[in-house]
């Protein structure tokens, strides 16, 4: 069974794996914005997580699912969503 967890722009969900490695999917709704700010919106939350959290973290299946606030957020506040979240993990 998976968990979940919900931040001020991201729901996040994760369960273990048995594949080795962590794996992470990004849904970016439309909630009315054009296909650019939706596509930079993926970009900017896989670069993060590729970068800064997907490498501290043990086997397991992470979505994550922006909700509407993530699109006025900047690149750190989204970063420190993450972070934060991943520090929980750890203890």
């Amino acid at each position: 069974m998976g968990r979940s967890r919900r931040t001020p722009r991201l729901d996040i969900s994760w369960r273990e794996n048995e594949v080795g490695h962590p794996r992470l999917a990004v849904v970016v709704p439309r909630y009315g914005q054009t296909v650019v700010c939706r596509n930079r919106l993926r970009r900017r939350l896989r670069d993060i997580s590729r970068r800064r959290v997907l490498p501290t973290l043990a086997p397991l299946d992470l979505v994550i699912r922006s909700r509407a606030s993530a699109y006025d957020a900047d690149f750190e506040a989204l970063a420190r969503d993450l972070e934060q979240w991943a520090h929980t993990l750890s203890g």
